[in-house]
């Protein structure tokens, strides 16, 4: 994809992928990330990574192995981009700060009910290559897995 291939996903704030998101410079090495593209039999992975009321260290019960660059890629996944942050995120709860694009913007906390999100994009470095594992049996599967209106789905 010409000129940058790009991802652009949004997360609930607060969250701990959120706030390490917000609190990484650009040029540090925490604005780098993986994207794991998970497998329909992976849901347990996506909640385990998604729940620090009930899994405080997420990594200690799943397995993976680490890039060139030593990031994280789950064992089993569809696929995985690695990543690179681009600037700040942008408060999808307060759409008219969209319109100041500078650093220096206000980013106005999130204060209604309900819950509230943030828009980050980011330029996709590399495609990893990963093992081909096969699998079989009734947890082997190729369809990727999805979040949708409040459960998962394929």
């Amino acid at each position: 994809m010409e000129p940058y291939p790009l991802v652009a996903f949004s997360l609930r704030i607060p969250s701990r992928m959120a706030t390490a998101l917000n609190d990484a410079d650009a040029d540090s090495p925490q604005s780098h990330f993986v994207i794991n593209i998970l497998s329909a039999a992976q849901a347990d992975i996506a909640v385990r990574f998604s729940r620090p009321d009930l899994h405080s260290q997420p990594f200690a019960a799943t397995q993976y192995f680490l890039t060139e660059d030593g990031l994280p890629v789950f064992k089993g996944s569809l696929g995985a981009l690695s990543c690179k942050l681009l600037g700040v995120s942008w408060p999808l709860h307060d759409l008219h700060q969209l319109k100041n694009s500078g650093p220096e913007r206000d980013k106005t906390p999130w204060q209604g009910e309900g819950v509230a999100s943030e828009l980050f994009i980011a330029q996709v470095t590399n495609v990893e290559q990963l093992p081909f594992e096969e699998e079989e049996g009734p947890c082997a599967s190729t369809a990727p897995l999805l979040y949708h209106r409040r459960s998962y789905a394929t």
